[in-house]
């Protein structure tokens, strides 16, 4: 054989013909189980975040000195530091962009929304057995916690609503 020749082709061995193998359809409850686990964990992260949040709004600058003479990071002197406002923002963007990614909808929003601020009202209404508030309008930080937590929630919901609605396109069916 030369360069140009090739070896022919062995024959086909006759056989049965491939049977289409049928693939199992995925359950179509899983939408549903994933909406649901998706509501119930940012109702967790809600309010963990949230609670968070109402501690991070007592930190002051003096707090790593009464840590390192072994007290609590909250009874440090010194002006406030506004870490609360930031893990807010960071917080609530998240969770926003969970809920409506994991349920689809974009009502969804409300919930932790809803969640959230309920909470912050309470804390920032109540008081502790000493008869301190939680949240006081003296601490500059716990107010600004608030506002931008509640205008985290907002300008996320206005965006949503200025985004046209996206159309699902499921595969035709094969028959």
């Amino acid at each position: 054989m030369t360069e140009l020749e090739t070896a022919p082709e062995p024959e086909a061995t006759p056989g049965p013909p491939y049977a289409e193998v049928e693939r199992p359809q995925p359950w179509a409850g899983w939408g549903r189980v994933i909406s649901i686990a998706g509501l119930v964990v940012t109702v967790v992260a809600t309010l963990l975040t949230a609670f968070l949040e109402l501690s991070l709004s007592s930190l002051r600058t003096g707090a790593v000195g009464a840590v390192l003479d072994g007290d609590s990071p909250y009874s440090g002197a010194g002006s406030a530091v506004p870490v609360a406002v930031l893990v807010a923002i960071g917080a609530n963007l998240a969770l926003g962009w969970f809920v409506v990614t994991t349920t689809g909808r974009r009502a969804a929003l409300g919930l932790p929304w809803a969640l959230w601020t309920l909470v912050m009202l309470m804390a920032a209404g109540s008081r502790t057995p000493e008869g301190d508030f939680l949240l006081s309008e003296e601490n500059w930080v716990s107010v600004v916690t608030i506002l931008a937590g509640s205008l985290t929630f907002a300008v996320h919901a206005y965006k949503l609503i200025l985004r046209p609605p996206t159309v699902s396109r499921l595969p035709a069916a094969v028959e």
